[in-house]
């Protein structure tokens, strides 16, 4: 199973909370030119968190204080244990904060790939890195749906915004919510809808 992070995992965009809390400059704009396809996923938040100048430890604070989990996580988590489902968070987030995250809940253990943080003075270096070790600037969600398919896995995705619709859209089974749903229904894509992780567990009976 290939589960997306923020928005998905998370009820917000956590990155878009440490930016609004951090950033130093407009980081809205880059957003808005990463939604018109003017700037790949790599390059917004290699320019976006260069506005942010603080430390791990005052990101972290408002990770733990303001993050809010989608219910039902850790009944997944189970759920993929019993069924020996292999259960990978593939995100274009950050690394950092949501091996925090999964920390905070006892699920340190779930694979994770996620762009890759240094912290400077100067502001956070962002960096994804693909399945084959090599940089890259886009489609990291992709990269990690192609090898797993490449490996033989049946793959479930889990996801909720328009980043994941590519990705999902190669996979076996998709469950959405928010704008992948959005999108699965527009171009009659089949999917289950979710609101909570529970959902998902009872549908994945199902399958």
């Amino acid at each position: 199973m290939q589960c997306d992070f923020d928005g998905t995992v998370t009820l917000e965009d956590v990155s878009f909370l440490l930016l609004d809390a951090f950033a130093t400059g407009d980081w809205r704009r880059l957003h808005d030119e990463y939604e018109k396809a003017n700037m790949s996923v790599g390059r917004f938040n290699e320019d976006a968190f260069a506005m942010v100048k603080a430390g791990l430890e005052s990101l972290l604070k408002v990770v733990r204080s303001e993050a809010k989990l989608r219910p039902g996580f850790p009944e997944l988590v189970a759920c993929c244990h019993q069924k020996d489902f292999r259960l990978v968070i593939i995100s274009n987030g950050l690394d950092f904060y949501i091996h925090e995250i999964l920390k905070n809940i006892g699920q340190d253990h779930i694979e994770v790939h996620a762009a890759r943080t240094h912290f400077h003075s100067e502001g956070l270096k962002v960096q994804y890195i693909g399945p084959d070790g090599d940089p890259m600037d886009a489609d990291f969600k992709e990269a990690y749906v192609n090898l797993f398919l490449s490996e033989g896995y049946r793959v479930i995705y889990v996801g909720n915004g328009i980043s994941d619709a590519s990705p999902a859209r190669r996979c076996h089974h998709i469950f959405a919510i928010a704008n992948l749903l959005n999108y699965c229904q527009r171009e009659n894509i089949d999917c289950f809808p979710f609101i909570d992780f529970n959902d998902v567990v009872r549908d994945l009976e199902t399958l």
